[in-house]
């Protein structure tokens, strides 16, 4: 085994070095004549009086000059700096010696413990699977949330959008999901995140039961663009990596909309055309390559991703990243404000929200507990008007006042404590009883 790893390490030797000349910096970029170089590889950039380089990332290629974006500072780096190709895209160390423990877009952690031990290293861009290999999802994931295990049922493999404004309780329920889920693996992104949030996240929301067995990659808003999109695809090619093993994976980014605001930043510095509302065409070719990586794998594994998207102005008709990445996954989770106003945990708005999978993964008696249960609800907000100015009588339609007489049980069924995890066979029968009730 070890002479063939020495073998390996030849062929895939540099044996020639490809040497190029910075010539110009502006924005985000840096220009250079040379090296001969392939688009997503990475280069070292050599400053005068530096001995250690900054790595960099071809991102572009125009009038036969290399446009490549640093993965850190460039202080220091002047005209004729060298950039030297090192024949490779950017790969990071994954494997089990990974759970526990907080690391950067790079794999190198940053929690202040030493360097896990790697069992392999990962290509952050890989293709999706070929759609003919995913074997179907039929299996229920216990998320231990009642209101997504009772009326959104999800599957394990299906990639969820969780949709809301600022201040709703997004991080809140990503830490329900991530102490709670039933999954061997999580690995959690947190993309473009506040500095202060990232360790709040950890010990608050997380946890030390839920970190045990969580990776988390944390690329804050003040890094690089490069940086954030590579956390990203990191967290990804970790998750691809324990899906390969048979593990079942939960993967939690948060956010999508920080990743497209990142590759917006790209995008731009590299000469492309903003489009709406100021995307560039590369964010919406990235966004379905980076979500269908995830799924059902033809080893056995799988991986369940939960996406949360920023709606500006809680506005989930008009920002095209929203309908971008609605259009591409398997259902999506809708956090009302106007819930989180009235100190109802998690928020979701049920009414708005709903799993494609649901159908094919429960079986006719729980669809219809669904249905009624909806039914409810609806016919409530139908008429919410009519009741907060008193202008509905008692007596007047029955079905109406049985939604009425129901309402405060419904409620207390649909909030749930952030230390609170309930079996989904245990929500099933609360909410029968709710429903059954008279």
């Amino acid at each position: 085994m070890s002479g063939q790893r020495y073998a390996d390490a030849v062929a895939q030797a540099e044996l020639v070095r490809r040497i190029g000349r910075v010539t110009q910096f502006y924005g985000l970029v840096l220009e250079a004549s040379g090296p001969d170089a392939f688009l997503g590889e990475v280069c070292e950039v050599y400053s005068r009086g530096q001995a250690a380089p900054v790595l960099a990332e071809v991102v572009g290629i125009r009038d036969g000059r290399v446009l490549l974006m640093p993965y850190g500072e460039l202080r220091g780096i002047g005209m004729g700096g060298e950039v030297i190709a090192r024949g490779r895209p950017l790969q990071v160390p994954t494997g089990s010696g990974f759970l526990g423990r907080v690391v950067d877009a790079f794999g190198h952690p940053i929690d202040g413990m030493p360097a896990p031990p790697a069992h392999a290293m990962v290509s952050l861009r890989k293709d999706a699977i070929n759609p003919l290999a995913r074997p179907p999802i039929r299996q229920v994931l216990e998320s231990g949330v009642r209101a997504i295990d009772a009326l959104l049922t999800l599957g394990k493999g299906q990639r969820v959008g969780i949709f809301s404004g600022s201040g709703v309780g997004k991080s809140t329920l990503l830490g329900m999901l991530a102490r709670n889920v039933k999954a061997d693996v999580n690995v959690i992104a947190m993309v473009g995140e506040r500095g202060r949030e990232v360790r709040e996240f950890i010990d608050c929301s997380l946890g030390p039961e839920g970190l045990k067995r969580s990776i988390v990659l944390a690329s804050t808003s003040d890094q690089p663009a490069l940086m954030r999109c590579n956390a990203a695809y990191a967290a990804t090619a970790m998750a691809e990596y324990f899906r390969e093993q048979g593990a079942d994976v939960a993967l939690i980014m948060d956010s999508v909309s920080r990743f497209a605001m990142a590759q917006r930043e790209i995008g731009l510095a590299v000469g492309e055309p903003p489009t709406a509302r100021g995307y560039t065409p590369s964010v919406f070719a990235s966004l379905p390559r980076l979500l269908e990586r995830c799924g059902t794998g033809p080893e056995g594994g799988s991986i369940t991703a939960f996406y949360t998207v920023l709606a500006e102005g809680d506005d989930l008709s008009g920002d095209p990243v929203v309908d971008a990445v609605r259009s591409v996954l398997d259902g999506h989770i809708v956090l009302s404000r106007a819930l989180a106003d009235q100190r109802h945990f998690p928020a979701i708005d049920i009414l708005r929200s709903i799993s494609r999978l649901m159908p094919a993964l429960i079986g006719k008696a729980e669809q219809d507990l669904a249905r009624r249960t909806v039914s409810l609800l609806h016919r409530l907000e139908r008429s919410r008007d009519l009741i907060d100015i008193g202008a509905y009588k008692s007596g007047s339609n029955p079905e109406l006042d049985r939604a009425l007489a129901l309402a405060p049980e419904l409620d207390r069924f649909l909030t749930q404590d952030v230390a609170e995890a309930v079996p989904r066979a245990r929500a099933l029968q609360a909410l029968q009883a709710i429903v059954e009730e008279n």
